[in-house]
């Protein structure tokens, strides 16, 4: 089992059982007791996990690490006219690259039966598209997130940098008053870097609810790389501004 790997099933038994001894976590993983020692460090350093006395209990994750399929309920009808806007700069014959999320899965119900090619290391979108005989689907190998079911790890990066596209449809887990854009998890910032170096043009989107950045744990990138932002109209003003003063379009829906 790669170390990844073995790290997420990891704390998805502590997450689902709490505190358990160094010898059983071993017995779970099907590992020596020294690794499971080696994993409980590197997690704990990295914030994931808490050591306790013989073992340890996972960190609680923030609210945007809920269950993908819990998640995609939340705001629908503002997710929905996010991606119903998008879906109007893609025409026919283009080459899309579509971040994880739940308002690009909506872009991608949006792009069904339109001749098209997307590029995608969201597997929601994947099972979306991938009946669709018009769409043309790349899916980015790497290693397989199942809470948030999405492709990340060194392989997704080296993925992404043998391509350059035409349009990345970016999504995030919260937007800072200066125009900062973040994301909740740390193992998807490097795939969405690489993405953002693999595209000639960047289009945001987030809902109003996104607005203070309030969820996000680590920086993607400043509105100096956004080309066209896509919200509500709720959405808060002052950062908005901030968007347009930094040359970005900004269109609100």
């Amino acid at each position: 089992m790669l170390r990844e790997t073995r790290h997420e099933k990891l704390l998805s038994i502590l997450g689902e059982e709490g505190v358990l001894p160094i010898g059983e976590i071993a017995k779970r993983l099907g590992v020596s007791e020294a690794t499971a020692r080696r994993d409980l460090t590197e997690l704990g350093r990295a914030g994931r996990l808490t050591r306790v006395y013989g073992g340890a209990v996972a960190t609680s994750r923030p609210d945007d690490e809920r269950p993908f399929s819990e998640v995609e309920v939340d705001d629908l009808a503002d997710k929905t006219a996010v991606a119903r806007r998008a879906a109007r700069l893609v025409a026919d014959g283009d080459v899309v690259l579509l971040d994880i999320g739940t308002t690009t899965l909506q872009l991608a119900k949006l792009l069904r039966g339109r001749p098209v090619t997307v590029v995608t290391s969201n597997l929601a979108v994947y099972e979306e598209l991938r009946d669709d005989p018009e769409v043309t689907l790349i899916l980015l190998g790497g290693q397989v997130r199942s809470n948030y079911r999405s492709m990340v790890g060194f392989l997704t990066e080296s993925n992404i940098r043998q391509l350059h596209v035409g349009r990345l449809f970016l999504g995030a887990s919260g937007v800072l008053p200066d125009g900062s854009v973040l994301d909740s998890t740390h193992v998807e910032v490097p795939v969405k870097r690489a993405m953002l170096a693999s595209t000639r043009e960047v289009v945001l989107l987030v809902t109003a609810r996104k607005f203070p950045g309030d969820t996000g744990l680590a920086r993607i990138c400043g509105p100096q790389q956004i080309d066209t932002l896509i919200t509500n109209k709720t959405s808060d003003p002052a950062t908005l501004e901030v968007f347009r003063e930094a040359g970005v379009e900004v269109v609100t829906v």
